[in-house]
């Protein structure tokens, strides 16, 4: 039996069995990543700035727009905002990369049982030999998924 048999599922089966939180990651990744957010997050600095112009005009005092209490307060929203997208966006690009290793290792595979199945067929070593090497190159490297941690 080869590596490959063992294999039961593809690669692309992967997403089927995603908790909670990994389906959130993967739509606010969806989300975040298209052009309306951008636009959204350039509309929510462009509020701020014009706040702290009616601040100013209205108080007539430009120190108001650069107090401390303003500026601590921004700062720790977008602290916030960013740390979370951050830890969701990083969940989800550690899942794609898991899927592509995994996709590669099944080409890997595949392609050094086809030179073993070619090497017999034709009783060609070298071919076999090549086939070795290429599972050595590759590594077909065994998944560690942070569950498995």
């Amino acid at each position: 039996m080869t590596e490959h048999d063992r294999h039961a599922s593809m690669p692309s089966d992967e997403g089927d069995d995603l908790g909670f939180f990994d389906r959130f990651a993967t739509a606010t990744a969806g989300l975040v990543s298209r052009a309306p957010f951008f636009a959204l997050a350039v509309g929510l600095v462009l509020v701020w700035l014009l706040e702290g112009v009616i601040v100013v005009i209205a108080s007539g005092d430009p120190k108001k727009f650069i107090s401390d209490t303003y500026q601590l307060q921004i700062n720790t929203l977008t602290t916030i905002i960013t740390f979370l997208l951050v830890a969701l966006l990083q969940n989800t690009q550690t899942r794609a990369d898991k899927a592509t290793q995994e996709k590669l290792n099944a080409i890997a595979d595949a392609l050094a049982d086809l030179m073993r199945e070619f090497a017999e067929d034709q009783g060609r070593e070298e071919l076999e030999k090549d086939a070795k090497e290429l599972s050595d190159a590759v590594g077909l490297e065994k998944i560690v998924s942070a569950d498995d941690k």
